[in-house]
């Protein structure tokens, strides 16, 4: 039975290269948005000034349409841009006309677009809709960059690296950036003579947005259906050298691990990545005994559910193209999450030996993705391998069909494996369709996964379908899916599978279904002091394998979104359950199994945060299972513009149970300082006391960026216990040096 699941996916995915496509097409909507892209035989120098004769000679992209708050009316600050192109490099140049000093969050890279005035390039080599680059640069040259995806609750991370140049300069009435963005750089077909291409400027201090391409108000200004048309004359865009980039490190730290009565050890350590162009579209990414020290620490949160919490990707590695492994299925059911390799699931480290990763477009229609992982022993920890293989075919206009496969193989003993034989490996695969039309206003998709575990025949498949549509005043979204209780992902993250017995301290496997329901009305009005208004209802609900109840979550909330850049939120959540097992939040006797039905209120505001002071506020009051819940967070930040910035942000969660449940007091305290010092040096200071999880953090990092994407970090984090308060668990200093070479 399994070969024969297997056999259909291969022959699925044979299927995937029977449609053929181009490319070289472009929707009605790019014909009125058209740039030809004029070559320069002449050195263009970053400098912020425009004193090259290619400027004043290439076409001018300008008349940029409103986009946010909303579109009503036209910008009130005008934009150009200018693009041309050497043998080696792209070369943009914008003219931002503005006045006074700009607003700006911070200097260190990767700061993103939001409250910082500045200006965005998104670029789909492909034009189809599916995954482009995105650049952006703010008025004093911090750089941020990304690839972008067109899946439906993604935004982007900053996380992708790539090495580009920029300059910008102010001439009072207007300031100028200078971009130039080598070819080798970036993924692209060289026979592929239309791309898709948009521009994008945020004026923080008229809280506007605007685009050269006209995007309705209900989607995102990078959203990539509606790019206009960057078009290359004669043969598309030069071929350039093959690029390889080795980027070594070393490190070494001191640790000290009071915690399990380990004494101070130092040691050294060193590896490497890199990165092999194959052609122009495809690349390849190595790793030797890769190091994720310098990563910042997860924020963390108070979880008041009865599951475990998803939390995001920081390191580097896993987010370059990720998108081609992450995006199946739903955020609570993710067949992959890269968390799962070098990390267990307390989220202690286990050392990566080396992994590889090949991944990009096999033509202007397929993208692949093919990565393995090796860890090492940790303990009693097994060293393991992870292989990952993905298949997405661009169909129509701006759908895809998309296929997976997923091992995790585990070297344990014979008598291990006898023992517990489910852990000797992991497998799942799985397919997706995904429809959208060409407007991005209407989308559907369905899922089959596959879960593959030795002893295992029945209930290990997961299924899901939904429809959306997204328009400027309505807008909805349902789903249904299936999530057999065998349904094992050792490579990916089922929220609500695995249930918690707090009487027998075990966990039961439970299959559910679930149902997401959401209906939204939003107002755009042209006067006042409101820029949008949205009204939404939603349901998350999931249910048991006889079809009754497990959960459901229904909420009404209200959205403010005000043109001085603050917003203000409130909602009305009705909850409903059958606990099938007991539960605790407390130190006293678990609640007991049963049904519950609670209401709580929640009601958030945040201000301006382009001031240099800002604030945010949250109170939630009501029910808690049998009995209440009284819960409130502050947020305050100080920026001293563009250098320092020290934030607070503080909440308290009082749970209140009858007797013999007990109450609690969870406290979760983050301050934490930033300091700037140029954009080549940074300072940045965490701390985080949670008594939920009985530790205060401390890290503090520092950053020097000497040469671009060369770095010099020191990083100092220590651990204590809240209860007794300030008991040291466990402390470390280390440094991290690397080093980017273009070969």
């Amino acid at each position: 039975m399994i070969n024969m699941r297997l056999t259909l996916i291969a022959l699925f995915v044979l299927g995937l290269f029977i449609h053929k496509a181009t490319g070289q097409e472009f929707s009605d909507f790019q014909k009125n948005f058209q740039y030809t892209i004029q070559p320069t035989t002449n050195k263009i120098k970053i400098d912020g000034v425009l004193s090259e004769s290619v400027w004043t000679t290439s076409q001018v992209a300008k008349d940029f349409k409103k986009k946010y708050p909303n579109d009503i009316g036209d910008p009130k600050s005008n934009t150009e841009v200018r693009v041309s192109y050497d043998n080696e490099n792209l070369y943009f140049a914008f003219k931002v006309y503005d006045s006074g000093t700009a607003i700006i969050k911070g200097l260190k890279r990767d700061i993103g677009h939001d409250g910082n005035d500045g200006i965005g390039i998104i670029l789909d080599p492909q034009n189809r809709k599916t995954n482009g680059f995105y650049f952006v640069v703010n008025a004093l040259n911090v750089q941020s960059d990304d690839q972008l995806s067109n899946s439906f609750e993604d935004g982007p991370s900053w996380s992708w690296d790539s090495k580009w140049f920029s300059a910008t300069k102010d001439y009072g009435s207007f300031w100028v950036a200078e971009i130039m963005i080598p070819l080798k750089s970036i993924r692209y077909d060289p026979k592929q003579i239309n791309w898709g291409i948009n521009f994008v400027r945020i004026d923080a201090k008229n809280n506007e947005y605007s685009t050269w391409t006209k995007v309705p108000p209900n989607f995102r200004s990078y959203d990539l259906g509606y790019l206009g048309l960057l078009h290359w004359q004669e043969n598309g865009a030069p071929v350039t050298s093959k690029n390889i980039i080795f980027l070594p490190y070393i490190t070494g730290n001191s640790s000290e691990d009071k915690e399990n009565g380990k004494s101070i050890n130092t040691n050294a350590n060193g590896g490497f990545d890199a990165k092999v162009a194959i052609n122009a579209s495809l690349n390849l990414d190595l790793t030797v005994n890769p190091d994720f020290s310098q990563v910042e620490v997860d924020q963390q949160v108070t979880n008041l559910t009865r599951f475990n919490i998803f939390l995001p990707e920081r390191r580097n590695f896993f987010l370059e193209n990720s998108d081609l492994f992450s995006n199946f299925g739903i955020p609570p059911i993710r067949p992959f999450y890269s968390r799962s390799i070098g990390l267990d699931r307390a989220g202690n480290r286990i050392p990566i030996l080396f992994g590889a990763r090949l991944s990009g477009n096999l033509n202007p229609t397929t993208r692949i993705g093919l990565m393995n992982m090796q860890t090492g022993k940790q303990g009693d920890y097994s060293p393991e391998n992870f292989s990952a293989f993905t298949l997405q075919k661009s169909i129509l206009k701006r759908s895809n069909i998309k296929t997976y496969f997923l091992n995790r193989e585990n070297f344990i003993s014979e008598e291990e494996a006898k023992k517990n034989p489910l852990d000797r490996y992991g497998r799942n695969a799985g397919v997706t369709l995904e429809y959208s039309n060409s407007s991005g206003t209407f989308s559907a998709w369905a899922d089959y996964h596959q879960a593959f575990k030795p002893t295992i025949t029945d209930q290990d498949k997961y299924v899901q379908a939904g429809l959306m549509s997204d328009k400027p005043n309505w807008s909805f979204v349902t789903l249904v899916g299936n999530v057999g209780k065998n349904y094992y992902t050792d490579m990916g993250f089922v929220q609500m599978i695995d249930n918690y017995d707090a009487e027998r301290d075990t966990t039961i496997r439970l299959g559910f279904r679930n149902t997401f329901n959401q209906i939204s009305y939003k107002i755009y009005p042209a006067k006042g002091p409101i820029g949008k208004l949205q009204f939404s209802i939603e349901d998350f609900a999931t249910f048991h394998t006889d079809n009754s109840l497990n959960q459901s979550d229904a909420k009404f909330s209200i959205q403010t979104d005000f043109k001085n850049a603050s917003f203000l939120s409130a909602s009305l959540t009705n909850t409903s359950l059958n606990l099938l097992y007991p539960i605790s939040f407390t130190d006293a006797s678990p609640l007991p199994k049963g049904h519950y039905s609670f209401n709580q209120f929640e009601m958030t505001y945040t201000s301006d945060m382009r001031k240099l002071f800002g604030m945010f506020g949250m109170i939630t009051v009501g029910q808690f299972y049998n009995g209440n819940v009284t819960g409130g967070s502050i947020g305050l930040s100080w920026r001293s513009q563009p250098h320092f910035k020290v934030s607070l942000r503080a909440e308290v969660n009082k749970i209140e149970l009858p007797r013999p449940y007990g109450s609690n007091n969870l406290i979760l305290i983050s301050p934490k300082i930033e300091w700037n010092f140029s954009t080549q040096l940074f300072w940045t200071t965490f701390m985080q006391y949670n008594t939920q999880q009985n530790n205060f953090n401390i890290n503090s990092r520092l950053q020097y960026r000497f040469k671009p994407m060369s770095d010099f970090f020191l990083v100092y984090t220590d651990n204590y216990f809240t209860d007794p308060i300030l008991k040291n668990k466990n402390r470390a200093l280390i440094f991290k040096f690397s080093y980017w070479f273009n070969l």
